[in-house]
């Protein structure tokens, strides 16, 4: 990041700080809308947390997108100002319309999607893009909340943790070895220097501080590995297939309390796991195709399983909160489940009962989950894949807001690596909503963020998002259009497709 844009990101945030503490000086009320996601339960909790600290007044809504039906609704009710967060680039007609300044109320977006051109002077966005920063990397929306409380009072430096769950909950963790670059890595940096966070390179097993390690193994779905991912008996097999002490004086161990040989140990047990699988080769696949695919299967697993943790040193140890990974996934399942409030309640610093109430959430989320993909898997009608464009039809079986979840789990299977998936499924009021990845290994260079917004915008939709995911919402009467839309935009890539996107 230049010195020009820290300069113009200083000034901006100087002016729009100015306005958020005008209006707490005032008294007036204050609502944050924020996304139903992990990075938009941070950037929301950060942004009340700062208000409430300095004096304000705000309420906190969580919303899983920003039509108009939910800014007619939130219009409706007595604030002055609305700050939305982790939401609404592309959209501030729309929020003009129903929340404009002509009507009395302020509103300002803290963002980190894609912006439109026509956006980028509107000095009610504070959004990573007008500053040259890529939002699908370097910044995302808890990290951009983060600089506005910062902006506020620099005493919310502490507020520099919370924000990289969000950076590794959006898998802004792009770097080497999943490490954070950019404005991320400039926060993540704060953190550590203040204590509040350590980063260390290590096997990225979910519940690492908190389950036994066969249970840890099973419950981490990115990469989803066939045969392990959500089996705790194989996964205890296979670990105890190679001699790891698994219990010491009758308590199981997890993977913080291993030593780095029997890391390796692991390490070689799932990469001999992954290539001796048959589940992700082509049926047509020769037995030495098959056997070169499953070797790079492996290798690539590896690479996604090892990379830098990121550990809350204020949280308590063996806490599902001390691990940021482990910290997005509660706030994801929360999100994901309609029971936003326990994770807002989290972020804001919750320790007890609401603490408890997630780990709950995150048991019927990893339910939920196994449901769905099981069903997928098994119903293969509900799939349409031509090697680079994975077509995934989650009517009248995803609940909207498990759609991103859902995709973003699919991405990380061996099935669809290479490809670019698209899961759809039906909203409560009618319309189709649409949520699509980049799989692993996908070289397809096409602009998800921007393919969405093109065709939901043909489709008179909302869309939008990052390079590698993205999401739209489409009436019932454009799904044939809409779909046109997408497999062009994908196939017109088809040259620049690398060699295992077909496999």
């Amino acid at each position: 990041m230049s010195n020009t844009n820290d300069l113009s990101m200083d000034s901006f945030l100087q002016k729009l700080s100015s306005r958020i503490l005008d209006a707490i000086a005032s008294r007036k009320r204050i609502m944050v809308i924020t996304h139903s996601d992990a990075d938009g339960l941070v950037s929301g909790s950060i942004i009340a947390k700062a208000i409430i600290r300095k004096g304000g007044r705000c309420l906190v809504r969580v919303v899983s997108d920003l039509n108009p039906n939910v800014l007619k609704k939130v219009a409706g009710e007595e604030h002055d100002l609305y700050i939305i967060t982790d939401m609404g680039a592309g959209l501030a007609g729309v929020i003009d319309e129903y929340i404009g300044k002509g009507k009395g109320k302020d509103w300002m977006v803290i963002d980190h999607h894609q912006l439109p051109e026509e956006e980028m002077n509107d000095d009610r966005i504070f959004n990573a893009w007008k500053f040259g920063i890529d939002g699908g990397v370097e910044a995302c929306a808890g990290t951009m909340a983060y600089k506005v409380a910062y902006a506020l009072d620099e005493s919310n430096k502490d507020l520099s943790a919370l924000a990289v769950v969000a950076m590794v909950a959006d898998r802004q963790d792009q770097g080497e070895r999943k490490s954070l670059i950019g404005l991320n890595a400039d926060v993540a940096d704060t953190a550590r220097e203040l204590g509040l966070l350590s980063i260390d390179l290590d096997l990225m097993l979910v519940g690492r501080e908190t389950r036994a390690v066969h249970e840890a193994l099973a419950y981490t779905s990115y990469p989803y590995i066939d045969g392990l991912t959500w089996n705790v008996d194989s996964c205890y097999s296979l670990l105890n297939s190679i001699g790891l002490r698994l219990k010491e004086d009758g308590r199981w161990r997890t993977l913080a309390e291993m030593s780095s040989e029997e890391k390796s140990k692991i390490v070689e047990a799932i990469a001999m796991f992954a290539s001796s699988s048959t589940s992700s080769s082509p049926p047509s696949s020769s037995p030495s195709s098959s056997s070169s695919t499953n070797s790079r299967n492996a290798s690539m697993i590896v690479d996604e399983l090892i990379g830098y943790v990121y550990t809350l040193q204020r949280e308590d140890k063996r806490s599902m909160l001390r691990d940021a990974r482990e910290f997005s996934l509660m706030l994801n399942a929360c999100a994901r489940i309609r029971r936003s409030g326990v994770g807002i309640a989290i972020c804001m610093g919750d320790r007890n009962s609401m603490l408890m109430e997630g780990e709950i959430i995150v048991n019927e989320y990893r339910k939920t989950l196994r449901g769905y993909i099981s069903t997928i898997m098994s119903e293969r009608w509900r799939v349409v894949d031509d090697g680079m464009l994975a077509m995934v039809n989650g009517d009248n079986l995803i609940a909207q807001d498990m759609l991103g979840a859902v995709s973003s789990l699919l991405s990380g299977s061996q099935a669809f690596q290479g490809r670019v998936i698209v899961v759809r499924t039906r909203t409560d009021d009618g319309m189709y909503k649409f949520s699509c990845r980049k799989g692993l290994n996908c070289s397809i260079d096409v602009n998800l963020g921007l393919l969405m917004r093109e065709c939901s915008s043909r489709c008179n939709g909302v869309g939008g998002g990052h390079v590698a995911a993205a999401g739209a919402r489409i009436s019932a009467d454009m799904l044939d259009e809409f779909l046109r839309c997408v497999k062009e935009g994908v196939h017109k890539h088809k040259g620049s497709v690398g060699g295992d996107a077909g496999g």
